[in-house]
Order: structure tokens, then C-alpha cells, then sequence
């Protein structure tokens, strides 16, 4: 079983958890870290000898043009991540379609290849937006990686399906769900980002083990170059809880990454979930209607 291993590029001060304390109008005053610790991912990937999907911000890609095209000439799938890390719940349609149309041109234009994956800041898809899957699509994505079927504080869509759907109809786009495993009857968050930090990586291996073998089914993981940073700069100024998301065990990542890349077969979210036939999934049910 291969499963798709995934990076959301984006920097320390980009995400959603210390937007109250960190101005957009700040960004380009602060050291940008995101380009030394993306070249290191790209050395722990050639070194297991795994290809990886990149969804990246528009706003990076503008400040690293050669990490674009590294990234390309690496032989790993270059993705949209948006320009400027907006969840889509705070975009009306008009705002979201410029922004995506925006990005995947950028993208292109630098790394001189389609881009057909998406992914939302914050997975911020939901049962009150989903136009937003209609917009990628007529922009040319043929795959989104952008709902987290969970419940969480901050995101998440409980009711959508736990492995890939087509939405709406047969000519829907992909989407490429975050991976979820069953835990005593319940749904748990199996697709990195924080749990895979907080939790024993024993604990994780067991999880996406039972998907594979359990479920037959390939896992989604992600994470971002922040994690394997944990010589950033604090941000005292965020909430306890905000805090403790970001910064627990930092120090601990690239290690379990490299146990990860060991432990599985991985490649890119492209080869892994494209050219593949999957159900339908009409919109009342993504709803809860």
C-alpha cells in the first residue's frame, strides 16, 4: 500500500492559530524560515527516496521562487495551498475563485507544471461553503485534499466520508479527505499535523497500519516546515492553548518523520488518488441534511 505523503508550505507566522497576534501587515518584517526548513524536508524525502506532494502558499512562492522550482526539478507534485493562508469560510465566492486563479497561475508560471491539487488554510471547506469544491473545479483542479471528516474546535466536516469522494456528480472534483482511524467506535485524527507530534509514535503507526490493512485503504499525512523548527521564534503573546499546539515537541519531529518515511511506502497525493474511480457524494449529504 502507498500512501500520500504531503507538506502545506507555509511559515512559523503564517498560521491561523496566531492570527490575532501576527499582522498580515507584519509578514515581510519577519525572518522567513520556511525556505531552510522546506530545503530540509526535500533532504529527508531524497535520502528515504519518497516523493511527496508540496501545497504551497502563493505569498511563499513569491519570496522563494528557486525552493518552486526545486521542489519540480526533485520530481515531487507542486499544489496550491492558496496565496495568503484565508480560510475559505471567511471568502465569499468572488474572493475565493481570485485567489485560487491567482495561486495556480503563480505556481505554474514558476515551477513550469499543472498544478491540479488544492488544499484549504485551516481546512476551512465546510458544510457552509461548499461552493468552494465547485470553484476549484471550473478553475481547473482536479483534486482537493481540503476536509477533515472530525469534530474540532477550530475545523472539521464529522458527516463527510473518511476516504476519497467525487462531489456532487460524475464530472466533481476529487476530494482527498485528511485520514481519520477508527478508536474504540470513533472517529480520531489520523493524518499528522499536532497529534502526530503530541501522541506516541507508536500510537500513530498502529493507526495508519489499521487503514491500510484494515480499511484498504490509503492514508493522507501531512505536516509543515515549521514542525521540524524548533529553533523559531516564540510567540508569547498567543493563547496557552495556542501554544501548546504549536510548539509541543518540536524537537521530537524529524526523527519521527524519518521513522515514519521508514516504516511505509509513500508518494505523491497526484499518483496515489488520480485516474481512480470513486463514489459520488451529493452535497445534501455533506450538509447533514
Amino acid at each position: 500500500m502507498i500512501n500520500a505523503m504531503s507538506v502545506d508550505v507555509e511559515d512559523y507566522f503564517h498560521v491561523s492559530a496566531f492570527e490575532t497576534c501576527i499582522g498580515r501587515d507584519q509578514w515581510d518584517r519577519l525572518p522567513l524560515r520556511v525556505e531552510q526548513n522546506t530545503s530540509r524536508i526535500l533532504e529527508l524525502f531524497a535520502e528515504a527516496g519518497v516523493k511527496a506532494t508540496f501545497f504551497m502558499l502563493g505569498w511563499v512562492a513569491e519570496r522563494a521562487p528557486g525552493l518552486v522550482r526545486e521542489i519540480v526539478h526533485e520530481g515531487h507534485e507542486l499544489a496550491s495551498h492558496g496565496y495568503e493562508h484565508v480560510r475559505v469560510s471567511r471568502q465569499n465566492r468572488h474572493q475565493f475563485a481570485e485567489d485560487v486563479r491567482r495561486t495556480k497561475r503563480l505556481l505554474e508560471d514558476l515551477g513550469g507544471t499543472e498544478v491540479l491539487g488544492y488544499r484549504a488554510a485551516s481546512y476551512s471547506i465546510n458544510r457552509d461553503n461548499l461552493w468552494a469544491l465547485d470553484v476549484l473545479r471550473e478553475e481547473g483542479h482536479r483534486y482537493s485534499s481540503s476536509i477533515y471528516p472530525i469534530r474540532h474546535d477550530l475545523y472539521g466536516m464529522p458527516q463527510a466520508p473518511r476516504f476519497p469522494f467525487r462531489v456532487g456528480g460524475e464530472d466533481g472534483i476529487v476530494e482527498v479527505p485528511i485520514t481519520t482511524a477508527r478508536v474504540a467506535g470513533r472517529r480520531f485524527p489520523g493524518g499528522g499535523g499536532g497529534y502526530f507530534r503530541l501522541l506516541p509514535y507508536r500510537f500513530y503507526r498502529r493507526m495508519l497500519m489499521g487503514v491500510n490493512r484494515g480499511d484498504g485503504e490509503p492514508g493522507v499525512f501531512y505536516f509543515h516546515p515549521w514542525e521540524i523548527d524548533p529553533e523559531q521564534p516564540r510567540q508569547h503573546q498567543a493563547s496557552a492553548r495556542s501554544r501548546f499546539r504549536h510548539y509541543i515537541n518540536l524537537g521530537r519531529m524529524e526523527g519521527r518523520l524519518k521513522r515514519l518515511l521508514r516504516d511505509f511506502r509513500w508518494g505523491r497525493m497526484d499518483e496515489v488518488f488520480l485516474g481512480r474511480e470513486y463514489p459520488v457524494v451529493p452535497l445534501e449529504v455533506l450538509r447533514g441534511e
